[in-house]
């Protein structure tokens, strides 16, 4: 991963973005423009207004218009096993994370599995929807949603913006080209990366890592425990006794603020 000015390197860049005005989910939208291959170009769909993005746990991803970015591209996959899902999940938010770092967003981590904090607030997160055929994966949909110039979450305590943070007003199409710059530079070398390479760093950005943290379960339960990391499916590595680990699964449990 690199931190450093990415605007020489979008003379390079080439993939085709759509931007729409109003629609429900980037996600689905997207989706329309596989034919039944993997020979097609990355496409990026962008929307001014979305509304029914979807998030993790089936949530939904409320954005004002014309303030933030909502975004979802599909790629292509031509070597990505199902086993490496979640390394492709990992990979995408790092590099949100290294591009933000380029904007000096300060303190920036992943609450796992995908949401993207900044001084403890959630900024943005990632819903990836895999097209899955018997030869494997054939393309991925990656829904990315970022808060940029949104001021005001009522009833959202937890939510922030990178101006909210910072103070400052930034440009949402120069931000929007520093990430797909990013994210496709990152997902061309994914073949080639060790899962260990990935998922240490990926635990290295985790919110709340070795500390001891409050956890929920489907029905209600609450329970204390450690963050160690994550396994190559993406479960979350618990320890919640000394030396006593037990993994879960994103529909399991979740980590409470």
């Amino acid at each position: 991963m690199f931190a450093e000015d990415l605007t020489p390197y979008l003379l390079y860049f080439y993939m085709r973005i759509i931007k729409v005005n109003a629609i429900d989910s980037t996600n689905s939208f997207v989706r329309k423009f596989y034919e039944g291959s993997r020979d097609f170009e990355p496409v990026c769909v962008r929307a001014i207004s979305q509304t029914a993005g979807r998030g993790q746990r089936g949530s939904n991803w409320l954005s004002k218009a014309c303030e933030n970015l909502t975004f979802s591209i599909l790629y292509p996959q031509f070597k990505l096993n199902i086993s490496r899902h979640f390394l492709l999940s990992a990979t995408i938010s790092l590099a949100v994370l290294e591009v933000l770092k380029t904007l000096e967003i300060p303190e920036l981590k992943v609450k796992w599995p995908n949401d993207i904090l900044s001084a403890k607030q959630k900024i943005g997160g990632i819903l990836i929807e895999n097209i899955v055929k018997t030869e494997g994966i054939v393309a991925s949909i990656i829904g990315i949603g970022l808060n940029i110039n949104q001021s005001n979450f009522e009833g959202l305590p937890q939510a922030g913006s990178l101006k909210s943070i910072t103070g400052k007003t930034y440009d949402l199409d120069e931000v929007l080209e520093k990430l797909l710059y990013k994210i496709e530079r990152e997902l061309k070398e994914l073949p080639n990366k060790t899962r260990t390479e990935i998922l240490e760093q990926y635990a290295q950005s985790m919110f709340r890592l070795n500390v001891v943290s409050t956890f929920s379960t489907n029905n209600g339960e609450n329970f204390n425990g450690i963050i160690r990391g994550v396994t190559t499916e993406g479960k979350l590595n618990l320890e919640i006794e000394d030396a006593v680990f037990k993994t879960y699964d994103l529909k399991e449990i979740q980590l409470l603020y």
